[in-house]
């Protein structure tokens, strides 16, 4: 009998949005950003389209266009788009976000700073793709207090002080880049705990009904390393903020 394929770490078959995010607060954010009535959306590291697919919904006149370098994502936002009667207005693209340039009336960006560099330097490049007038959702980490050297070390393999910003300072590169904020708000402990749950959920219980297979302890390992990333490096020290931003008129 041949082995089953275990998922791999990542697929998140489990969670709804790849991101802290709850239902709640995505329908209070697709209201009030499609309330413009935008006609084209881009949504940079979208992942599998959740949030998209929610936006143009909402926005029956509108296009969107879902950037994102993993493949897995781009199949799977299609699909869903098909599902939902929204293929001829939903475009997945797999691709880095900073080759796209089209700019748009919304433009979401969610936890995919790192395709521009900095947090700065993706506030100014993502400025520049937000038409006047409209609005940019940027999400990102932030420190919610200074990490210990502890705690430091326990986090992904190189991580530096510098690798988030601290709140205020992230709504200063904003404000920095000639965005205005709307409006500022984190994600909740119980959001962050859902999507890191989530995120290896799937493989977790891949694991308990196949306890024996070739690849479990591989895939064991990798679980233990989300787990202690999470739970004694991240936990309780790194935020994950909303931002909605407004563009000015000409």
């Amino acid at each position: 009998m041949t082995a089953p394929t275990p998922p791999k770490l990542g697929t998140a078959s489990n969670l709804v949005f790849h991101g802290p995010l709850s239902a709640e607060r995505a329908d209070r954010l697709v209201a009030d950003l499609t309330a413009r009535k935008p006609a084209t959306i881009v949504d940079y590291g979208s992942g599998w389209g959740e949030f998209l697919l929610r936006l143009l919904a909402s926005a029956p006149g509108a296009h969107g266009t879902g950037i994102d370098i993993h493949g897995a994502d781009i199949v799977r936002g299609r699909a869903l788009a098909a599902e939902r009667g929204l293929a001829e207005r939903a475009t997945f693209v797999e691709g880095s976000a900073a080759d796209h340039t089209e700019p748009a009336d919304l433009v979401v960006s969610s936890g995919a700073y790192q395709a521009f560099g900095t947090i700065p330097a993706a506030l100014e490049a993502l400025r520049a793709r937000v038409r006047p007038s409209g609005r940019l959702l940027f999400a990102a980490e932030f420190w919610e207090r200074t990490p210990t050297d502890a705690e430091l070390a326990a986090m992904w393999p190189g991580t530096t002080i510098e690798e988030c910003v601290y709140l205020a300072d992230l709504v200063a590169a904003a404000v920095d880049a000639g965005l205005r904020p709307l409006r500022v708000e984190t994600a909740t402990r119980g959001e962050w705990e859902e999507f890191e749950s989530g995120y290896a959920a799937d493989v977790e219980e891949w694991l308990l009904d196949n306890p024996g297979h070739p690849e479990a302890a591989e895939l064991r390992e990798k679980l233990d390393d989300h787990l202690s990333i999470w739970l004694r490096g991240t936990h309780g020290v790194i935020g994950f903020a909303y931002l909605t931003l407004g563009v000015p008129a000409v």
